[in-house]
């Protein structure tokens, strides 16, 4: 995230001390936890949320939150000047929806519930036991800064969108649609573990949302790369799909400016006649990487592709 402050010098983010309000297990798989709290206050921009991640520092063992820095934007060092132990585990989230009454704010996040052995990490684990009165830390925009990191969602004067995504980046997905112009055409792939975990979402009219609930134990985008190919008439290799191996721990992550493999991005000004916002597994999204640029010739310009995890590892931060 930015470490850029706005011209009165107030930090970009704020660093708060948040409490459970309420938890709901509003789907198999997914757990809806709202936080609230007068440090909240001027969290996040009510109608310019979108894709913004967020952090949340879990408490340690202890149950102690760790002291941190809440009056300047170097919260990260704040964090990492904390003994391990202590310091308790920070997970990447987005936010599912801002509310803000008067001073009042809260945020709920959807955790996606990973409860089998050996695949079960500190997010997950807390909030399978999440509730009310429990306490964390949310780092997050401050209200009304626009200039940050931690949001890719930038289509620009693109007329339409394509949003792919699996169960950790559908509530991303339905914030960015919420938070849309009413005009805004286009498709939303969303693959999640079951057919009860499909979740509502008020997109707009000329949006149209798929969901796609995989087979029990089926692996994560065997649902979704066929399906997206096939919508992009690539239908010969939307039959005959394998997930890419991604040997590397760094995750995929591409955006119209910017690349992490470090290739060089030649700037336009010409204008996308159509947007894609691509989240998830990185393997799934490295093989759609592959077909939409290489087979397709989708200008990568026009994608935003962004591991938000990698099967078999278990991610920090």
């Amino acid at each position: 995230m930015s470490a850029e402050t706005t011209t009165t010098e107030r930090p970009t983010y704020i660093l708060a001390r948040a409490e459970v309000r309420a938890v709901s297990r509003v789907s198999p798989n997914f757990v809806r936890v709202t936080f609230g709290g007068d440090e909240l206050f001027e969290f996040c921009t009510p109608g310019e949320v979108f894709d913004s991640r967020i952090k949340l520092v879990f408490p340690p063992a202890s149950g102690i939150l760790p002291p941190l820095d809440r009056e300047t934007d170097d919260w990260w060092g704040s964090y990492l000047a904390v003994p391990e132990e202590e310091r308790g585990s920070m997970r990447t989230y987005s936010v599912r929806d801002l509310r803000v009454d008067g001073a009042d704010t809260e945020v709920d996040v959807d955790f996606v519930l990973h409860l089998a052995p050996g695949l079960t990490g500190p997010a997950s684990l807390w909030a399978s036991q999440a509730a009310v009165g429990q306490e964390l830390f949310v780092v997050g925009p401050r209200r009304g800064v626009t200039d940050h990191g931690g949001a890719e969602y930038a289509p620009g004067a693109a007329p339409s969108v394509v949003l792919v995504g699996d169960e950790t980046a559908a509530p991303g997905i339905a914030r960015i649609l919420e938070d849309a112009p009413r005009d805004l055409r286009g498709i939303a792939f969303l693959e999640v573990p079951s057919a009860d975990d499909v979740l509502a979402i008020d997109a707009p009219a000329g949006v149209e949302v798929r969901w796609l609930p995989r087979a029990v134990d089926q692996l994560h985008g065997l649902e979704l790369i066929p399906a997206v190919l096939s919508y992009l008439g690539d239908v010969d290799a939307s039959e005959d799909i394998s997930v890419s191996d991604v040997d590397t721990e760094d995750l995929l992550w591409e955006t119209p400016d910017y690349s992490g493999l470090g290739e060089e991005i030649a700037i336009t000004d010409a204008p996308a006649d159509r947007y894609f916002w691509i989240a998830g597994e990185s393997g799934v999204v490295t093989t759609l990487r592959r077909h939409l640029v290489k087979d397709l010739g989708i200008d990568r310009r026009q994608v935003a592709f962004m591991g938000y995890w990698r099967r078999g590892v278990a991610m920090r931060g």
